[in-house]
C-alpha cells in the first residue's frame, strides 16, 4: 500500500518556529515530527510514499532526500498553492495507479505511533475509512457522527455536544476517490477540504466507515503543544544510549540519551527522560531535569537549569542561567545570567483569537542573539534575528530583525 503524506503547509500557530522551517520539521525528541510518522509508515511495512510539500520544501527534500536511509522511498510533489487537503491529495494522482486497490493518507504534522496506523489497516472497509479518536474538549476538530461502524456525517470544526468522536485526519482510500474530488465544492475559506470529499461521498450512498482507535496520536496545535508531545515521547523511549563522554563526577538518573562526540563535564546533575544530540559540551555544573531534549552542536555553560524544554541545533547558551517549559529555536546565542519567568495558564491572542497555553516559558525561533541579565516574562515570543542587549527585561513579543537597546 503507498502513503500519501501532506506536508505542504506552514503552520501558522506555531510561529514563530515556523518563521524558518515548516510544522513538519519541528522536533520531537531531537527528530521531526515527519521523521516518526515516516518510522511509524514503515515499522507498519509502508515504504512506498508521496510527500506533498510546499512551504519551505526545501528544508524537508534536504532533510529525507529519496528516503533510503529512512527505509522508505519518497517522491515528491508540490502543492504550489495552499487550497486545502483535497486539492493536496488530487496532486498525487498520477502517483497512484489503476492497480493500486487502496492507499494510505496522513497528515506530516500529527505524532503517530505504529500501533496507531495498523488499528486503521487491521480494521478498514467500504469505498473509504477514516480513523477517530474519542476526546472530551473537541474544539477546533471535526467530528463524526456515525451508525455502528458507518459513517453519516462530518462536522468541521464545530465545538459542541454533537459528538465526541474527532477525525484525526487518517484515511484509507481507493482510487476512485479523485472523481469524488473533482466534484468537491470549495469551502467557505477558499479551500478543497478532503472532509467535504466525504461528506459528498455520503450522500451519494456510497460507504464510509469509521475504526477508533487508543493508540498515540498528537496533534501540536500551537508551538507550546511541542513540549507536551516531546514529553510524552521522551517518557516511551527505550535502547537510550550513551554514545559521548560522560565524565567522572556526572550524576545521572533516569533515562539519559547522549549522542556521539558530546561532552558532558564534571558536576553535572542529569535527571531523564533527557535526549542530548551530538558534538554538544555541557557543564561543568550544569542542571538538565526531565523531559528535555537538547540539539546537535549545543554548548551549556556552568551553572545553567534547564527543565522541560526543547534547546535545538547550533545553540550557545553560558552560565547562571535558567530556562523552564521552553522551546529555543536554533542557532541563538543567550548570554550570561539569563531567565525565563514561566505561568500556569496563559491567555495568549493569536490572529485576534484569546488561546489558553498550559504552564510556559518563553518560545525563540532562530538566529537571535541575548546579551547578559536578561529577563523574558513569561509566555513571550522571540522572533527570528533580534537583538537584545544585556540588562533588559522582555515584556512583549518581538518581531523579525527586532533590536532592544
Amino acid at each position: 500500500m503507498k502513503a500519501i503524506i501532506l506536508a505542504a503547509g506552514e503552520g501558522l500557530r506555531c510561529r514563530p518556529l515556523t518563521l524558518t522551517r515548516s510544522k513538519v520539521m519541528l522536533p520531537i525528541a531531537n527528530r521531526p515530527i515527519l521523521e516518526h510518522v515516516i518510522g511509524s509508515l514503515e515499522k507498519n511495512g509502508i515504504t512506498d510514499i508521496i510527500l506533498i510539500v510546499g512551504y519551505k520544501k526545501e528544508r524537508i527534500m534536504d532533510y529525507f532526500e529519496d528516503g533510503l536511509n529512512f527505509g522508505v522511498k519518497i517522491k515528491y510533489v508540490e502543492q504550489k498553492a495552499q487550497l486545502g487537503t483535497a486539492h493536496a491529495i488530487e496532486q498525487a494522482k498520477k502517483w497512484i495507479e489503476p492497480e493500486d486497490s487502496e492507499f494510505l493518507v496522513l497528515n506530516g504534522d500529527n505524532l503517530v505511533e505504529p500501533k496507531t496506523i495498523a488499528d486503521l489497516l487491521n480494521n478498514y472497509e467500504g469505498d473509504a475509512s477514516l480513523l477517530t479518536v474519542q476526546m472530551e474538549e473537541t474544539a477546533g476538530y471535526g467530528v463524526v457522527l456515525k451508525e455502528k461502524k458507518r459513517v453519516t456525517r462530518i462536522l468541521e470544526k464545530r465545538p459542541g455536544d454533537l459528538s465526541r468522536i474527532v477525525n484525526t485526519g487518517i484515511y484509507i482510500f481507493t482510487p476512485q476517490v479523485f472523481e469524488t474530488i473533482e466534484k468537491t465544492p470549495i469551502s467557505e475559506n477558499g479551500e478543497y477540504a478532503i472532509t467535504d470529499t466525504l461528506q459528498l461521498m455520503i450522500d451519494e450512498g456510497k460507504i464510509v466507515t469509521s475504526v477508533s482507535t487508543k493508540s498515540k496520536w498528537i496533534d501540536a496545535v500551537h508551538s507550546w503543544d511541542l513540549l507536551k508531545a516531546n514529553a510524552i515521547v521522551l517518557n516511551s523511549a527505550r535502547n537510550l544510549k550513551l554514545e559521548g563522554e560522560v565524565e567522572e563526577g556526572v550524576f545521572l538518573s533516569g533515562k539519559v540519551a547522549v549522542g556521539k562526540n558530546t561532552r558532558i563535564r564534571s558536576g553535572t546533575y542529569i535527571v531523564g527522560p533527557v535526549v542530548i544530540g551530538e558534538n554538544c559540551d555541557i557543564g561543568p555544573n550544569v542542571v538538565i531535569l526531565p523531559s528535555t531534549t537538547i540539539g546537535d552542536n549545543v554548548s551549556i555553560r556552568s551553572f545553567t537549569e534547564i527543565q522541560n524544554s526543547i534547546i535545538m541545533n547550533d545553540c550557545r547558551i553560558y552560565s547562571h542561567g535558567r530556562i523552564s517549559n521552553s522551546i529555543i529555536g536554533s542557532n541563538n546565542t543567550i548570554g550570561s545570567g539569563f531567565f525565563v519567568e514561566e505561568k500556569e495558564g496563559l491567555s495568549i491572542i493569536m490572529n485576534g483569537t484569546i488561546h489558553r497555553a498550559p504552564r510556559l516559558g518563553t518560545i525563540f525561533g532562530d538566529d537571535n542573539r541575548i546579551g547578559n541579565s536578561v529577563l523574558v516574562k513569561a509566555g513571550v515570543t522571540i522572533a527570528v534575528d533580534c537583538q537584545v542587549e544585556s540588562g533588559n527585561t522582555i515584556y512583549r513579543d518581538l518581531s523579525r530583525h527586532s533590536v532592544v537597546l
